[in-house]
């Protein structure tokens, strides 16, 4: 059993102090803990410069945190919404980018903070690495006595800490997990960047599940945090993140981010000790990650020092597999019950014990057919009557029609037949478009895209659009739960009217396009159960969706159901609409 490491403890435990339950049961969307928000940064251990874990917190006296509010605007465009962190003298926000229209991260700290320049440079460095393994740092700038940092906010991703508290992670999961961070956090050291805050709290899954590094480089400025061995302390952050995916414990005596400790006294327990069927080789792997004082059991190779070594490790196991899925257990198929034949009582070929108590009538056998000379000359007569009454009805009809022909050029009127009548009614006049009252976005499952641009579809003007985001990887909108049911646009005609087509002028061609209809009774639809008229089948639109109706529907709500986007050429997916004409 390998001798105890403290070298991973989080510097959310401020560098050396012991820390609280408190402090590690809740954490915030930047990674941090709230205990925090009053602690302030911890004073060093007399005695331990560097703290227990490597990572030095540097102590100085810090100016107040800035005097912001929700609705202050940095740079006349980001909007602070929600404060979630405040300590240390600086801030971390939730905020809107109302140019770009999109939820960001903001971190804010006065200018004339000791920790400013730090954090500029920090930030600036993160920004230049552009792997999106780690969330982007999008601004860094000083202005007005206020030094701030803009990140992008993933509001559809998840954290780990969250992943934890549910339970143990599969060896699938864990081992994503191992092989993903190791790989990015390699990536930044071959940049010269370092974490030194690698905590469940700073780590994401995405609906994807591509996991996400939050605060690199970033995080440990704010907070002061150095470390004489960072790529130590990175490595050995990533084996405790492990550790906590197969065993959901923390691997150090005091219980940290909502996981229970080891127990006291016992050591750094290998995971498979700690819970019954963890992975061996994952076990393995987090023990060569923690164990970086040179202390590993016997059964272990050496120790990973760097997240370079701990990633060659994870490529040398052999990949590990998603589990099968599993269903549910079919019914028993009921066979008929047939009756059973001699041959399936395996009396086939053998006389039976019993004699039948009924005898069997014999049949007689069947007539022979007509071969003689006298039934082939019955044939042949049968035949030539046959051939003489279909000759003689087919002159006597000839002659019936030829009369019917001669009596109409006589008199000079001719009766009108049915299509005769039908061609004489004057044809329906062609559609024309209908006003709108008013259009709103389809949103089945309560989430908006972009409802702000929703008018620009009713407009008549075709040089405004409502337009989607870009998304990746699929066409289905991501494959994101929020939009599995697709979107589009709801067009609200005012009253129930007669609907005898659709004409839709799409943002691109190649998107996945149905159009539906409401019952005429139908109140504030919102779902594709409301829509129960179709007027255009689902299809694969061209730039134009064009569609008239034989027989028009009486409804006043129309969708156009949007389902799958068409590719944009850069590895992303996006469309939209521009222009709708209902036709009646």
């Amino acid at each position: 059993m390998a001798e105890r490491s403290t070298a991973a403890v989080d510097v959310a435990h401020n560098g050396g102090n012991e820390p609280s339950a408190a402090k590690a049961d809740e954490a915030t969307n930047d990674g941090t803990t709230q205990a925090e928000e009053t602690a302030g940064a911890s004073p060093e251990k007399p005695g331990n410069p560097e703290g227990e874990d490597g990572g030095r917190v540097r102590s100085e006296a810090v100016p107040a945190t800035p005097d912001v509010h929700s609705g202050h605007k940095l740079a006349g465009r980001y909007r602070l919404e929600e404060c979630v962190t405040r300590l240390d003298g600086f801030s971390s926000w939730r905020a809107v980018d109302e140019k770009l229209r999109r939820a960001v991260g903001v971190h804010l700290l006065p200018a004339d903070h000791p920790r400013a320049r730090s954090v500029l440079a920090a930030a600036r460095s993160s920004a230049l690495l552009g792997d999106p393994r780690f969330v982007q740092v999008l601004d860094a700038v000083e202005e007005d006595d206020l030094v701030y940092v803009v990140h992008e906010w993933l509001p559809d991703a998840t954290e780990l800490t969250a992943l934890l508290a549910a339970g143990p992670m599969d060896a699938h999961d864990a081992y994503q997990l191992v092989s993903q961070l190791s790989l990015a956090m390699a990536a930044a050291h071959r940049e010269g960047l370092t974490h030194l805050r690698l905590t469940p709290g700073a780590v994401l899954r995405s609906s994807t599940g591509q996991y996400r590094i939050r605060g690199l480089a970033v995080n440990a400025a704010l907070r002061g945090v150095t470390s004489a061995r960072p790529l130590r302390q990175d490595t050995e952050a990533i084996g405790a993140l492990l550790y906590a995916a197969l065993t959901k414990r923390w691997p150090y005596e005091s219980d940290a981010y909502g996981l229970s400790g080891l127990p006291k006294g016992m050591g750094l327990i290998a995971p498979d000790q700690v819970r019954a069927g963890v992975h061996r080789g994952l076990s393995e792997l987090a023990m060569r990650a923690l164990a970086n004082d040179g202390a590993t059991a016997s059964r272990q190779e050496p120790p990973c020092t760097t997240p370079e070594e701990l990633a060659r490790a994870v490529a040398a196991m052999p990949r590990i597999l998603p589990p099968e899925p599993t269903f549910a257990a079919q019914p028993a198929y009921q066979q008929p019950a047939y009756q059973r034949t001699t041959y399936q009582q395996g009396t086939y070929g053998r006389p039976s014990s019993h004699p039948p108590s009924v005898a069997q009538p014999v049949l007689a056998a069947p007539p022979a057919p007509l071969q003689s000379r006298t039934g082939r000359v019955l044939k042949w007569t049968v035949s030539a009557l046959l051939i003489a009454a279909l000759g003689l009805g087919s002159w006597q009809l000839a002659e019936a029609l030829l009369d019917r022909n001669k009596g109409s050029d006589d008199t000079g009127v001719t009766q009108p037949d049915d299509d005769d009548k039908n061609k004489e009614k004057p044809p329906a006049p062609p559609p024309e478009p209908l006003a709108i009252a008013g259009a709103t976005e389809f949103m089945p499952d309560g989430s908006g895209i972009q409802q702000r641009s929703v008018p620009n579809t009713i407009d008549d003007d075709s040089s405004t659009s409502w337009i989607t985001p870009r998304y990746q990887t699929f066409p289905n909108f991501g494959n994101l739960p929020q939009r599995k049911q697709g979107s589009g646009i709801i067009v609200d005609l005012g009253r129930v009217q007669e609907v005898r087509g659709i004409e839709v002028n799409l943002y691109r061609s190649g998107q996945t396009t149905a159009v539906l209809a409401a019952g005429p009774d139908a109140s504030s639809p919102s779902s594709p159960a409301d829509f129960t008229q179709r007027i255009a089948e689902k299809q694969v639109a061209g730039q134009t969706l064009k569609e008239e109706l034989e027989k028009p529907v009486r409804t006043r709500y129309v969708l156009v159901h949007i389902t799958e986007l068409p590719s944009d050429g850069t590895g992303g997916y996006r469309g939209g609409i521009t222009d709708i004409s209902v036709l009646g």
